[in-house]
């Protein structure tokens, strides 16, 4: 065991009543922090946008779960 394990046991003894609410319920954050993920990367794609309006806008409709996709030309 190396050194860093006190804190560990500390943490683990500050939130020993938050463990069991996390795992009886099953669920995880993926969710949250897939939603998250969508939102940076959206922020990135809108580098330049002149007004925080079109921000917002383009940040819920990538996460309303629509599927909008452009119409692809037939050959």
């Amino acid at each position: 065991m190396g050194g860093g394990d006190g804190e560990l046991v500390k943490k683990i003894r500050r939130r020993r009543p938050d463990i069991p609410r996390t795992i009886e319920p099953g669920c995880s954050n993926a969710r949250l922090e897939a939603f998250s993920n969508r939102i940076k990367v959206t922020i990135r794609m809108a580098y330049g946008f002149h007004r925080v309006t079109n921000l917002t806008a383009l940040i819920m409709l990538r996460c309303s779960g629509l599927d909008i996709r452009l119409p692809q030309p037939t050959i």
